[in-house]
């Protein structure tokens, strides 16, 4: 069998397989591994009245710190009596090596929602760094830690969180499918849609307001655009053969999609309310698996033109390709960092496929894993993470990791097989 036949044969594969399955984990299990080499030290301490919430807002906000790689948890044991109100003695902080501390409160209103508020101190020069008060329902408690968590990230980094943003990803359970939408750290997920049939290739628009997907339901590939909030979808494409692998442009107004409508797999871009697709490849190959630069300027996408799948740069209208991946004779899944610094993609390395990470503008790759059944990567909005799903002990997991590979973190997923996560933007 040759290497065109054996890559259809493998496209094939990751749009029917299924492997084992994998059980949820419990709430609060945030398993970090590796060490950061700038991590900073952060003691979050307990809101006071949060032991009468049915969320625990300080772990919450904790796990949230570290999972982004970028801060190393202080045990905040003794700390129970502070809250945003009260001017903490900063003394026993510094001695605890912590260069800032968190507090707050939260309490229950008589209309029955929660006020959370939160204060953030500077250790090292005890400064008040400020903070901020949410009021919420009940519901969205778990949403307000992140956005704590978001608040406390951007004031010692000066970058935007990712924490109250979400991801989707897709299920198999016995002979069910399920595309979830979940928090960033795995929890509240919530069922998108539940079919008999494959649902593959979840996607999120830039307004995070909608999913593309490919569904099975009529027995092919066919392509859905989903509304989060209603649960309404449309019918993008479902032209002859396959319908395959769409990706939003970053204007919202088009997807670009592959099919084979005029024979082999080939690009086109189509509008987002649906209509006639325009082709944007040309080639006697195989072409797929397009997604844009955040700029909109240019589609990377995966071809065998070269013998062998590689990745590939060509303008967003079309015309000639320049071949981006030059080590490993097979990469796929090509995922951009929205800098466009950094490409995330699998490369088949001795029977593995391992996630990488390319430097663009060097052309530099590292490895950034140690499991062998990694697949599609995914960026974090600020560009800092990267999820993707593989296998774990013997299991199936979803997980996040740093961008060189150092800090990784293993997410809560609904049981059965876990595939094709994709992280959404930032909330708006």
């Amino acid at each position: 069998m040759d290497q065109r036949a054996l890559w259809r044969r493998r496209e094939l594969v990751a749009l029917l397989g299924a492997t084992a399955a994998a059980p949820a984990l419990a709430q609060f299990r945030v398993e970090v591994t590796g060490v950061g080499l700038t991590q900073l030290p952060i003691a979050i301490a307990p809101f006071r009245g949060e032991a009468d919430l049915p969320q625990k807002i300080a772990s919450i906000v904790q796990a949230d710190l570290e999972r982004s790689g970028q801060f190393r948890a202080i045990d905040p044991a003794g700390a129970a009596a502070l809250d945003e109100g009260s001017r903490p003695d900063l003394s026993p902080w510094r001695q605890k090596n912590a260069d800032s501390l968190a507090v707050g409160s939260a309490s229950r209103l008589a209309d029955g929602r929660y006020d959370l508020r939160f204060r953030l101190w500077d250790v090292v020069k005890g400064q008040d760094l400020g903070g901020q008060s949410f009021v919420v329902p009940a519901a969205d408690l778990r949403l307000a830690a992140h956005r704590i968590a978001d608040a406390i990230y951007e004031k010692l980094t000066g970058e935007k969180g990712i924490f109250s943003t979400r991801i989707a990803y897709v299920t198999k359970a016995g002979t069910r499918y399920n595309l979830w939408v979940a928090d960033a750290d795995g929890e509240n997920a919530q069922s998108a849609l539940a079919s008999p049939e494959p649902i593959i290739s979840p996607a999120w628009s830039a307004s995070g307001t909608q999913l593309a997907y490919v569904s099975f339901e009529s027995r092919k590939p066919v392509v859905y655009v989903h509304e989060i909030a209603s649960g309404q979808r449309r019918l993008i494409a479902n032209f002859r053969g396959s319908n395959s692998a769409p990706a939003w442009a970053p204007d919202g107004r088009s997807l670009a999609v592959t099919l084979t409508r005029e024979g082999g797999s080939q690009l086109y871009t189509i509008p987002a309310s649906g209509g006639e697709p325009k082709r944007l490849t040309k080639s006697d190959y195989i072409d797929t698996e397009p997604v844009y630069a955040a700029d909109g300027r240019n589609i990377y996408f995966v071809s065998d033109r070269g013998g062998s799948p590689q990745i590939y740069r060509m303008a967003a209208t079309g015309g000639d390709a320049q071949r981006v991946t030059f080590t490993g004779t097979y990469n796929i899944s090509p995922a951009l960092s929205s800098d466009g610094r950094w490409l995330a993609y699998i490369s088949r390395i001795n029977g593995a496929f391992k996630l990488q990470v390319m430097e663009l503008a060097t052309g530099t790759v590292q490895s950034v894993t140690d499991t062998t059944a990694d697949e599609s990567p995914s960026f974090a909005p600020n560009g800092r993470l990267i999820i993707y799903a593989t296998r774990q002990g013997g299991t199936e997991a979803l997980m996040t990791t740093t961008l060189d590979g150092k800090i990784k973190a293993r997410l809560p997923g609904k049981g059965g097989d876990i595939r094709e996560p994709d992280w959404g933007p930032f909330q708006r």
